[in-house]
């Protein structure tokens, strides 16, 4: 007899022999299971076969029992299952929480008779992994592989994780996808759960967000709905009590109402070699009081501070690895010693084959104790060693180690090799996470999770984890958070995906078209946006790319506004203070960031945005209106002007600026023509001499001219600097 599941939007249907027979949406009565192929609901896998009989007659590999037989029982908050598998010699036990727009299964236990595995010393049953949910669905318009959702316009159906522990997968087949949810013995078993929806699309975040609330877990969907979401955000790496009132001013200046602090700013540092300290920087002698004043100031301005940190990053002169090394540093293998080893001794002799080890330079470091060893090479046979050893590196005290102990190579971070990463399956990350919450507690809002790569495997698990750990004790809770890597989980607390770093003037539009252009559409099929940034800031001197200019901002802020996304500027004071069109380009923010507050674009204008070959200008016009409007590279010989045409109430318009300086424009061109500052404003004095018109060229300025568009650009070609 099939097993009923029904909520207000769906009904699913489980049949005795252990599949989905059925998935029904009820606001239509579509049919969302495929019936393709028979594909099993539950199963378990283990890393062979341990009963008698079963290891005897079948092949002893790693091996996963399809469930064959379902029972049902009614709980308070929805029903019990127990599960049986073919072969398997024993029941895994399934509660199904039954809510209005989600079921929820959790692996409640297994049931092992006692005659399953007589005479063996274990702990029954070997369960490696549990499936709890195998799904096969039709392939639908979209599938968010980062949510692992699939959806159209009518339906969406996704099976994500209820607390940090499932592994969350999809299989593709050629006419359907298998939405996964795995329970596994090297994070969790027994009270991992996860969760399965089906809804009609508009609305399924309510539905994400009933059961986000529902399992207590951090609130994506309410932070993708913030209108802070979607702000851009002025970086800076150096803001200090002494000058954070300049940072403020160009930051309002470009309208941007996020600030993020790197960390930098607050603690000593030398790259990243310090991380884990976190100790307060001379700027702030009463430490977290000054910082708190800070911060103050800068929210007083109208702008939400948020904290950039390396919450995984030990730094290799911290107080962590020297003078010693801390055991709960990340390993990425492990050494038994098969010899004593005296103070002196600069060759190590273990028992495991050390093949494949690291042997860049920087990174080669073994840690036995409290003492980190540095090695030159190692053997590939026995007597396996590691040769050309250099003791107590790191300024580690050096020690003697007897035989039989255990160390390891030590996880060394592959971003410049100052730090290393922590062994997750300690309580070191949470150690970390205290010391960022107590700084985070002085008035920080968002926060940036940077190197969130470095963990220890499984990284689908700890990646994510690794931030909770982080996020869980921040109070209050982020308005959203960034990240350099995501994983399932994370689509719960990492509510704005990854920002792209750092792209040269020179390729900085190619760049955007090829990877944040990119991800955005897919990234809007897991319900998230992306960070159009990181972008470096150059002031032009010296620079034959011109440096940062007005169009290039213009570019990416409008292909990033096109998908709803925001973008990062890292500030540099020096840029600022001696870049010539420091005004225009922080224009160029200000009217976009206006124009994402006010949510003032329409979607046929965004889908316009959306073609990378096709530039735009905001325009803001005499009445204080935008106007959005094509406009044209026109590439003139002198590098140092930069002009772009378009079109405007049936005029041939150029705006132009000079990228490093001032000058006077010699402009070979004939007719009516009204130079001003900003379109449709007040004309600025020009004068004509000898058939030309000569103009004043620093800022930007708008020439409106009686001519066809070939014309004024053919003056162009043909303008001199003077």
């Amino acid at each position: 007899m099939s097993v009923i599941l029904e909520n207000e939007t769906c009904r699913l249907s489980l049949s005795e022999k252990g599949y989905a027979e059925s998935l029904t949406l009820k606001a239509t009565g579509e049919e969302c299971v495929s019936v393709a192929d028979t594909v099993p609901f539950f199963s378990v896998t283990q890393p062979r076969p341990f009963n008698n009989e079963i290891k005897l007659a079948h092949p002893n590999k790693r091996t996963t029992y399809p469930a064959d037989r379902i029972r049902a029982e009614k709980t308070e908050t929805g029903v019990r299952l127990t599960v049986g598998f073919a072969l398997a010699p024993y029941e895994a036990v399934v509660d199904v929480t039954v809510a209005p727009r989600y079921f929820r299964f959790t692996l409640s236990s297994f049931t092992v008779p006692p005659e399953a595995y007589p005479g063996l010393a274990m702990t029954p049953p070997p369960v490696e992994e549990f499936r709890l949910i195998g799904l096969p669905v039709p392939h639908r318009v979209r599938f968010g592989e980062w949510l692992n959702v699939s959806w159209d316009d009518g339906c969406a159906v996704c099976v994500l994780a209820a607390d940090p522990y499932p592994r969350i997968e999809s299989e593709p087949h050629r006419d359907y996808r298998v939405l996964t949810a795995d329970a596994e013995r090297q994070t969790k078993l027994i009270g991992t759960s996860a969760a399965l929806i089906c809804t009609p699309s508009a609305g399924f975040l309510d539905a994400v967000d009933e059961m986000e609330r529902g399992c207590g877990l951090p609130r994506g969907v309410e932070s993708r709905r913030s209108d802070a979401i979607n702000a851009s955000i002025y970086w800076t790496g150096n803001c200090t009590p002494e000058n954070v009132d300049e940072h403020i001013r160009y930051a309002r200046a470009g309208g941007f109402r996020m600030m993020l602090l790197y960390y930098t700013c607050i603690f000593r540092s030398s790259g990243y070699s310090l991380n884990g300290d976190y100790e307060w920087s001379d700027a702030y002698p009463n430490g977290w009081e000054d910082v708190r004043r800070m911060l103050d100031k800068i929210r007083a301005a109208g702008i939400t501070p948020g904290f950039h940190f390396l919450q995984t990053h030990i730094g290799l002169n911290s107080s962590y690895c020297t003078p010693e090394a801390d055991p709960r540093l990340g390993k990425v293998r492990r050494f038994t010693l098969a010899q004593a080893v005296g103070e002196a001794d600069t060759t190590l002799t273990v028992e495991e084959d050390p093949t494949g080890s690291v042997l860049h330079p920087r990174c080669r470091i073994l840690q036995f104790g409290g003492e980190l060893i540095s090695y030159e090479s190692y053997t590939t046979q026995r007597p396996y060693r590691f040769l050309g050893c250099v003791r107590g590196a790191n300024g580690t005290t050096i020690r003697s180690h007897p035989r039989g102990e255990v160390g390891g190579l030590l996880d060394v971070s592959e971003f410049g090799a100052t730090s290393c990463y922590i062994d997750q399956n300690t309580s070191l990350q949470d150690e970390i996470a205290d010391k960022l919450a107590a700084a985070y507690s002085a008035g920080f809002r968002f926060c940036y999770f940077d190197g969130s790569e470095g963990t220890s495997e499984p990284y689908a698990f700890h990646v994510p984890m690794a931030q909770y750990r982080v996020w869980r004790k921040f109070d209050p809770p982020p308005l959203f958070t960034e990240g350099a890597a995501k994983a399932h989980f994370s689509w719960h607390h990492l509510s704005g995906g990854n920002a792209f770093d750092i792209f040269p003037p020179s390729v900085f539009k190619e760049m955007i078209g090829r990877y944040p252009a990119e991800e955005a559409p897919r990234m809007r099929q897991d319900f998230t946006r992306l960070n159009f940034g990181w972008w470096g800031f150059w002031a032009p001197q010296g620079r034959s790319d011109g440096g940062t200019q007005a169009d290039l901002v213009e570019y990416g802020t409008s292909r990033a506004a096109a998908w709803d996304c925001p973008v990062t500027v890292q500030t540099r004071l020096d840029a600022f203070r001696t870049h010539p069109r420091l005004g225009d380009i922080m224009e160029v923010f200000r009217r976009w960031e206006d124009v994402r507050a006010r949510h003032w674009l329409t979607e046929e204008q965004k889908a316009a945005l959306r073609d990378l070959t096709q530039e735009h200008v905001l325009l803001l016009n005499s009445a204080g209106e935008y106007e959005l409007t094509e406009y044209e590279e026109l590439r003139v010989p002198d590098r140092r002007l930069r002009v772009y045409l378009f079109t405007r109430q049936g005029k041939s318009v150029a705006v132009f600026w000079h990228t490093e300086g001032e000058a006077a424009l010699r402009l070979p061109l004939c007719g009516d023509a009204v130079l001003t500052r900003e379109i449709d404003r007040e004309p600025l004095p020009c004068t004509r001499r000898d058939g030309a018109l000569i103009l004043p060229v620093g800022d930007r300025a708008y020439l409106t001219a009686e001519v066809d568009r070939g014309t004024l650009a053919d003056a162009f070609l043909h303008a001199e600097l003077c």
